[in-house]
């Protein structure tokens, strides 16, 4: 019998492996400090299963800005992985491969993170982490495995003591004073997924100029073993628990603008977590402020399976179902649903005849800019005399209804690349520009002083969003939350009872006085080793071959992020990034970006109709308009190979 060695040799020979997947295959093996991922290599040769060695092994998990994220259970389950099981029918270890999420490539990532850290923080100050979990299979294993490497290494750590939100986790890292953090989560992706979210020291996920250092210093780890400190040397492990949630819900209470209303218009709310760590914070929240909350209890679970779903993601309309249902049978007026790490929310409500309908993203977040807005001048918060301040900021993917809702209340918009992140580092900058010895220290000041202070010398940030069903209102957290989005929106609920109206026809009356706005979001999935490269080879043909006219109008401007030099609106230029804009000439236009989290490419479809006509003709015609663009970019897509 030939020897490993000789065995991978002879499957790349005969094209039944991948080169790169050999190399991968030695290094792993070469750094490995057990022996498992020796005995699934040999099972996978043994059962002749190239496929899987491939995707397991046709590259290494790369620490990108948005930290890894990849498979923890692998397609095939080999008998050494599988060894006595794990909770949730999840095998006792996560799959082996330099690609996907295992100890291997955790164990790199914070190493990596650390590393960077030491330098930054002051001569003689012991560097302070915090970590975080969702509900997913080994994601508290990979919570706890980095804590103990952080205290290894003479780092102190925080751990939650159970799952808790990535809002949270951003919260703790300001509210801590800590020089970094780690979410583990794969947001909503499938089950056999987990994933590690680096945060730094303001609370927003890494950017430049930390990334690129972090990043490099994670991709010069070869191998899980390593050396921890003297005894005397190591760091401290400490658990958050309830009296630090205490903190962060008195915090998103503050993002109640008319608490009254609650009172004057009371509502009842079916919420679920999706088998997620949202109904931790919301439920005994929602309830406390007054609102009749009912929730899902099969979905109360909190489950890395999500066994109720095919996707535990609230923008898909079947992971609502079970509290639509609900909500039939009960009478609640709208329907909350937050994904396994409570960062993205969507919501169904009651429409004029009484039915429940889904809401996307960008019309979720577009009423809540619209009643914040409103609501701030309304205060007296924003006046004519200091409009110039505030400032709505979206992504580039992000309807464009805010920006005109925005730009009748004379209030700035700023769009960013797609990612939280860029509206963290936003928020950052006005922050930073608020005078020093009048920042003082800015995380233990009031929501009402920072709020001032920003409006006086500043930015004040009033509310800002993503498509993907993440907002945020409030600069003390640096990741979209929707725990505060449940708050949020939850008041704009109440608000449109207390005038006697139901949120769609809010909706409908914010069409009729900014225009009609439609959006539609699609996707090509391509997985696997050679799916990557079709995602790329896709997206680069866009790049180089631009079509000039699609569907029969003319492509009147054409950005390449990843190219050209693109200033936001405060003259701030951009990162480069792979995505790209078309607008026609007849209004629609249409954004393609591979996923940087998912294995597909991403199209965003936009469509519109000017204020002031007759509102159910143009909601007709603008979706026919993107019918027939989808038609068309789906088939050139086919076209390109």
């Amino acid at each position: 019998m030939k020897n490993l060695p000789e065995e991978l040799s002879a499957a790349v020979e005969s094209g039944l492996l991948l080169p790169a997947a050999k190399e991968n295959i030695e290094a792993l093996l070469a750094g490995a400090a057990s022996s498992l991922p020796m005995n699934s290599v040999k099972e996978l040769l043994q059962e002749k299963n190239f496929s899987e060695l491939n995707d397991r092994f046709f590259k290494t998990l790369a620490f990108g800005t948005g930290g890894l994220r990849g498979r923890t259970i692998g397609k095939t389950v080999t008998n050494s992985e599988q060894g006595a099981g794990g909770p949730n029918d999840r095998p006792e270890f996560p799959c082996v491969g330099t690609a996907t999420m295992n100890y291997y490539n955790v164990s790199r990532a914070v190493r990596g993170l650390i590393a960077y850290v030491k330098t930054v923080v002051p001569e003689g100050k012991k560097p302070t982490l915090v970590f975080a979990h969702d509900t997913r299979h080994f994601s508290k294993n990979f919570a706890d495995f980095c804590a103990k490497i952080c205290s290894d290494l003479g780092c102190d750590a925080y751990v939650f003591d159970g799952p808790r939100s990535t809002p949270q986790l951003s919260f703790a890292v300001r509210q801590l004073r800590a020089e970094s953090g780690v979410v583990i989560t794969a947001s909503h992706n499938p089950s056999h997924d987990c994933g590690f979210k680096a945060y730094f020291n303001d609370g927003g996920q890494i950017v430049e100029p930390h990334a690129s250092a972090i990043i490099a210093e994670v991709n010069s780890i070869k191998s899980e073993r390593y050396d921890p400190v003297d005894d005397s040397e190591k760091g401290t492990v400490k658990t958050l628990g309830e009296d630090f949630d205490k903190e962060y819900v008195e915090l998103l209470k503050t993002l109640l603008l008319q608490p009254e209303l609650l009172e004057k218009a009371p509502i009842k709310v079916v919420f679920t977590n999706l088998h997620g760590t949202g109904g931790h914070i919301n439920v005994p929240m929602l309830k406390s402020l007054g609102f009749e909350v009912l929730t899902v209890p099969e979905q109360d679970i909190q489950d890395g399976r999500f066994p109720t779903v095919d996707s535990p993601n609230p923008e898909n309309g079947p992971a609502l179902a079970m509290a639509i249902e609900l909500a039939n049978t009960s009478g609640a007026e709208i329907v909350i649903g937050t994904d396994p790490d409570a960062d993205r929310m969507g919501v169904a409500v009651r429409n004029a005849e009484g039915n429940m309908v889904l809401l996307t993203g960008n019309q979720i977040g577009s009423l809540m800019a619209w009643y914040r807005l409103k609501t701030n001048f309304d205060l007296g918060w924003l006046t004519n005399a200091n409009r110039t301040r505030g400032v709505l900021v979206k992504t580039f993917v992000t309807t464009e209804l805010q920006s005109a809702i925005a730009n009748a209340y004379g209030v700035s918009v700023v769009d960013t690349l797609t990612g939280f992140k860029y509206i963290a580092a936003k928020l950052r900058k006005y922050e930073t520009a608020i005078p020093e010895d009048k920042r003082g220290d800015y995380r233990s000041l009031s929501q009402e002083e920072t709020r001032k202070l920003r409006l006086e010398y500043s930015r004040f940030f009033v509310f800002g969003g993503e498509e993907s069903y993440g907002y945020l209102g409030s600069d003390a957290v640096r990741d979209k939350d929707a725990n505060g989005a449940t708050l949020m929106f939850a008041e704009v609920a109440a608000y449109a009872k207390s005038v006697g109206k139901t949120l769609t026809e809010l909706l409908d009356e914010l069409y009729t006085e900014y225009g009609y706005y439609l959006e539609m979001g699609k996707a090509l999935t391509m997985e696997g080793a050679d799916g990557a490269a079709k995602i790329q080879a896709l997206a680069g043909s866009y790049a180089a071959n631009p079509p000039k006219e699609i569907d029969g109008s003319e492509v009147t401007r054409f950005r390449d992020f990843s190219a050209q030099d693109i200033y936001d609106q405060e003259g701030d230029l951009l990162p480069k990034e792979k995505m790209l804009f078309f607008d026609l000439a007849d209004g629609r236009s249409f954004a393609v970006r591979p996923s940087g989290t998912e294995p597909k490419i991403k199209f965003y479809l936009y469509g519109k109709s000017e204020a002031g006509g007759d509102l159910d003709a143009a909601k007709t015609e603008v979706a026919a308009g993107l019918a027939r663009l989808w038609n068309w970019i789906e088939a050139d897509a086919k076209s390109r190979g």
